[in-house]
């Protein structure tokens, strides 16, 4: 069975799903740092753009009825690779313990003014 997740709290297109639920898994797309309440990126930084992302992911997760404990792979598509760094000063913040499997790759869309974009697979079973 498939399901399709939607919620208001992050941005969305009508080209994608924000997520699907296929059985146990949800897999949630790549999300970046649009705040929705503006409609513009949170900030000119891999910081401010990376707490954006990840707070998009999680009202998407949470939409699911899923939350970050349940995240078991995250993906991060870095505009310049140079800001791996900056993006995990913040990451690490919000997974603190025990952090699930990552990778780590270059976004081949240049959007002006994005630095990231994460998308997560979760696990609820």
């Amino acid at each position: 069975m498939r399901e399709i997740i939607k919620t208001s709290d992050a941005p969305s297109s009508p080209l994608f799903s924000q997520a699907v639920r296929a059985g146990q898994h949800i897999y949630v797309s790549g999300l970046v740092g649009i705040d929705v309440s503006t409609g513009k990126l949170a900030g000119p930084t891999i910081q401010e753009q990376t707490r954006q992302a990840l707070s998009n992911c999680q009202a998407v997760l949470h939409e699911a009825g899923a939350t970050l404990v349940d995240v078991v792979e995250v993906g991060v598509l870095l505009t310049d690779p140079a800001d791996f760094d900056g993006m995990n000063e913040e990451y690490a913040s919000w997974f603190p313990i025990d952090p699930p499997t990552r990778y780590a790759a270059k976004l081949g869309a240049e959007i002006p003014g994005l630095l990231v974009s994460i998308r997560m697979t979760a696990f609820i079973g």
